[in-house]
């Protein structure tokens, strides 16, 4: 999840009675809609309670396959990486630059890496500073926002650079099981987790080179945007399909195949394509005045995106907290608050139908809490 605070096209300063009033810039809908369609399919996905019947898009894929499930934590990435051209325009006009933004943004990377330590302690039930989703976004975040200030070509290169880098890494690295072979289990990365990395308390810090990466290919496509550049739509779908056919391409190739656990090149390009088209539709609809009621028909989705650190931390406290640590006897018997909502909805609906509604009804909840939030005011950030 992000917890950098993301600006639009900037709102020109209007005066009055000679006297300049500074006007706060828009926020881009369309990366908020975006960054909330990632929570809400985030929320979807790990509480998804339909079974066998469960959809395959809604499952992770088998290693070197792809669903719509392993593309949503590089979107969040690639949303993260979109939120820095903004937010270090931000600093740059409130004079953060030099050592103080270095400061700035080392601080929010440690706030938001001890907040996803925190979250991972709870629901292993033990103390650790390992990685997890939060502190994974924290220092992929940091490493791409450190090299915000170059220009975008350099960016790129810096991409593309440590992409293949990882790859030569993936099949030039002789391990164990042998050279150039990239299996689930059976990989570079594996034997640098078991043998250095693990014994440390900090298996799959490897992933954040590609991760990184990714947050500049998202801060790469969102700088036409932030610039106001008139071209802004063809270079983003120039971008996102190039991204997505190299991904793709590479993929296919069968020299490296498409792996979330790994964080492999091609997943990496074929998600941020897509991320980056997906990024591109909301802006269409939202942020480029060609549809009259556009923002407001992507109004519900930017309410979990301007709210994403809450909307990823508290569901998962409320969880392990309450509604797993609470037993009631709602079905005659005692078991969790969440068993217990499950069973009842399938001994009135059925059992699919029952599963649907149990999934459906607490993606709603979370939004309804994120709306009371946001009609309060009570926004967390870092």
């Amino acid at each position: 999840m992000n917890s950098v605070s993301v600006t639009g096209h900037p709102v020109q300063p209007q005066v009055s009675a000679g006297i300049e009033t500074r006007v706060k810039p828009a926020r881009l809908t369309a990366l908020d809609a975006w960054r909330g369609l990632t929570v809400l399919l985030m929320l979807l996905v790990n509480n998804v309670a339909l079974g066998g019947r469960t959809p395959y898009q809604l499952v992770h894929a088998p290693f070197g396959g792809l669903t719509l499930t392993d593309l949503v934590f590089p979107w969040f990435l690639l949303c993260a990486g979109a939120a820095l051209p903004f937010s270090l325009a931000a600093m740059t006009r409130s004079g953060v630059v030099g050592w103080l933004r270095v400061r700035r943004l080392v601080t929010r990377a440690v706030l938001l890496y001890l907040a996803g330590a925190f979250l991972t302690s709870v629901t292993i039930q033990a103390p650790t500073l390992g990685l997890g989703v939060l502190q994974l976004i924290a220092l992929a975040t940091l490493c791409a926002a450190l090299l915000g200030g170059l220009r975008g070509r350099w960016q790129a290169a810096i991409a593309a650079a440590l992409l293949l880098g990882y790859a030569a890494f993936l099949t030039l690295t002789t391990h164990p099981w042998g050279l150039g072979i990239v299996s689930e289990t059976q990989n570079p990365v594996q034997m640098v987790n078991n043998m250095v990395l693990t014994p440390i308390g900090l298996r799959g810090l490897m992933s954040v080179i590609p991760t990184t990466a990714l947050v500049l290919l998202g801060a790469l496509a969102a700088r036409p945007l932030q610039q106001r550049d008139a071209r802004a739509p063809l270079k983003l779908l120039g971008l996102g399909l190039f991204l997505s056919a190299v991904g793709f391409g590479w993929a296919a190739s069968g020299h490296i195949p498409f792996s979330k656990a790994l964080w492999t090149p091609p997943y990496i390009l074929y998600s941020a394509g897509l991320g980056i088209l997906g990024m591109l539709a909301f802006w269409l609809i939202a942020d480029s005045g060609r549809l009259r009621a556009g923002a407001r028909l992507l109004a519900p989705l930017t309410i979990p995106g301007r709210n994403a650190l809450a909307g990823y931390m508290l569901p998962i406290l409320i969880k392990f907290w309450i509604l797993l640590a609470w037993q009631v006897n709602w079905t005659g018997r005692s078991q969790s608050i969440l068993a217990s909502l499950l069973e009842l909805s399938r001994n009135h609906l059925g059992g699919f139908a029952g599963g649907l509604v149990y999934t459906l009804g607490y993606v709603l909840a979370v939004w309804l809490g994120l709306a009371w939030m946001a009609r309060r005011g009570l926004i967390w950030k870092l």
